[in-house]
């Protein structure tokens, strides 16, 4: 009942805190004779760290993956995959002063409540330092993935603040992503939303955005029909990631303002005289279950929560307090958050690929 196994059949186990001795990550299910190694990892690691460009939080964390069981001679032995990162630039002295006061917007309060005490520097188990070990895994499952379909899984920055790019997501490449530190497809959205962060960070505040994502080449049948319905678990999978506050997918909440007739994917036949639609408004998912067109999705993300502006508070005596934050901070998770996105949806592809080998002989 702890909440930290994630998956049926690749079933994910997160472990770790910010400033503990390391963050990983558990597999279960990841099945024997996949080509597996270190070098797999790595990239998926070096595009979440921290300090790797100028718009994010400078702590700096190699975060070297180390694969500690399940692999020998380069490839799965079908048993456990364990993960670790080990911290190296952990600063637990930047936390102190939030000892005894609860920092708005954080888990600071609601951890208390629930446990009765809380790991005070870097906001232990709650901190976003936790993702490391979900990207590590979603490394693993892509590359099973790949192994296994023609399925391929991106995610980019689509707005900061009021910013928004301009781009149908059939353009967009992953080269394109890449190109900018805000990891925007977009360049002129691009530069226009890097000023704001800087500008941002400058003022001592923080800006949220939303991350697209698109799931390309998924087959057709993956999902279950009633309450393990595909959108229902990659909802889930986005709703764990730290910051996100909503969810949307397919034609999302502007779809309520059709009607019927404007909404209805209708069939055809595609170029290569298979089953599709004509439109993709329904998002790749019908009655829970994948159709075969692209998964397209959206996921909100809040300003970060820590802000270097002093802010008037509560400690737990009840008492006021004044909070001065310190430390190293995103002034914007979204660059950082989109290979999160990623690794999460990876990791819902990966277990409901293995759910539908048992759905049928």
């Amino acid at each position: 009942m702890s909440g930290n196994l994630f998956g049926r059949c690749f079933r994910v186990m997160n472990f770790g805190e910010s400033h503990g001795v390391a963050v990983g990550a558990v597999i279960d299910g990841c099945p024997a004779g996949l080509e597996l190694s270190e070098a797999d990892i790595q990239p998926w690691l070096d595009r979440r760290r921290p300090g790797q460009s100028h718009l994010v939080s400078q702590r700096k964390e190699r975060d070297r993956v180390e694969i500690l069981s399940g692999v020998a001679g380069g490839v799965t032995l079908g048993t456990p995959l364990a993960l670790v990162l080990r911290n190296e630039d952990a600063k637990s002295g930047d936390y102190a002063h939030i000892e005894k006061a609860y920092r708005p917007s954080h888990a600071d309060f609601s951890y208390d409540a629930k446990y009765g005490l809380r790991a005070v520097a870097g906001g232990g188990r709650s901190s976003a330092r936790v993702t490391a070990g979900w990207v590590a895994a979603g490394a693993v499952a892509m590359k099973l993935i790949r192994h296994l379909s023609d399925c391929d899984v991106m995610a980019w920055v689509a707005r900061v603040g009021d910013i928004a790019m301009d781009m149908l997501p059939e353009d967009i490449t992953r080269e394109a992503i890449e190109a900018n530190p805000v990891r925007c497809p977009d360049p002129q959205a691009a530069r226009a939303m890097e000023e704001r962060i800087l500008a941002v960070r400058k003022a001592g505040d923080s800006v949220g955005g939303v991350v697209e994502g698109q799931i390309r080449g998924l087959p057709a049948g993956l999902g279950e029909p009633v309450y393990d319905k595909f959108e229902a678990e990659l909802a889930k999978a986005m709703l764990s990631i730290n910051a996100s506050k909503g969810f949307e997918f397919g034609s999302g909440f502007s779809g309520t303002a059709m009607l019927g007739s404007q909404h209805n994917d209708p069939f055809i036949l595609d170029e290569n005289g298979r089953i599709a639609t004509s439109s993709n408004r329904s998002g790749g998912v019908q009655g829970g279950i994948s159709n075969g067109m692209p998964v397209y999705f959206r996921v909100a993300f809040k300003p970060t929560s820590t802000i270097l502006q002093p802010q008037e508070t509560l400690g737990p005596d009840g008492r006021p307090v004044t909070l001065e934050p310190k430390g190293r901070h995103d002034p914007c998770v979204l660059p950082r958050a989109v290979p999160v996105v990623e690794a999460m949806a990876a990791l819902v592809v990966a277990d409901f690929l293995l759910r539908q080998r048992l759905a049928r002989l």
